[in-house]
């Protein structure tokens, strides 16, 4: 059994049906440790040690995030700056989170369709996260496709919720296959490659 740490960073949660959803699904699910970024750190003083600490406890760190201006709310990067620093996530003895896992957890605002060479946003929406990425590798981290739903503002979120947890309960439980999470461009609740119990 993975253990998982779930990071929820939205500056305003009362304001996105999506990420309430997600939450309250997450909250149902017992054997995962779960922190809401902007309740424990709302002027930003970020305990380092207490967050490296729970980060070397934890196998599979989850960020759930809205996109805000192609990239995450400013907690995240703030906490991303201080607590994955050099000599912890990388640089020389910066290997304190190799072979875990990152999973990013994503809400969009804009529709599928928007995110490609084609649509408004000219980019496909991998290519926005692609620092993620890279941090997971110079952290010497596996790093999964991420969990999407475009349109959050006017879709109804539920049935994202509840894929949200079935993908979290299948990495607590090591039944999602992992190979295929990296090879696929993104995640959703009717694409998650699952791993048959026996």
């Amino acid at each position: 059994m993975a253990r998982l740490l779930h990071y929820a960073a939205h500056p305003a949660p009362s304001s996105s049906q999506a990420n309430r959803a997600m939450l309250r699904v997450v909250r149902g699910l017992e054997g995962i440790t779960q922190v809401d970024l902007y309740a424990e750190y709302p002027r930003y003083d970020i305990d380092i040690a207490e967050e490296q600490a729970r980060l070397l406890a934890h196998d599979v760190i989850v960020l759930q995030f809205p996109l805000f201006w192609y990239s995450c709310p400013a907690l995240v990067k703030e906490w991303l700056d201080l607590v994955w620093e050099h000599g912890f996530a990388y640089g020389q003895g910066g290997d304190k989170l190799k072979g875990k896992t990152l999973l990013l957890a994503v809400t969009t605002g804009g529709p599928q369709e928007a995110y490609s060479a084609e649509g408004y946003q000219h980019f496909e929406l991998r290519t926005f996260l692609t620092p993620f990425e890279q941090t997971a590798r110079l952290a010497q981290m596996r790093f999964l496709a991420p969990y999407v739903f475009h349109g959050a503002l006017k879709r109804d979120p539920a049935a994202h919720a509840l894929g949200f947890g079935t993908l979290l309960g299948a990495l607590r439980d090591e039944r999602l296959d992992l190979r295929a999470a990296e090879t696929t461009d993104i995640l959703t609740h009717d694409t998650l490659p699952l791993i048959g119990i026996n």
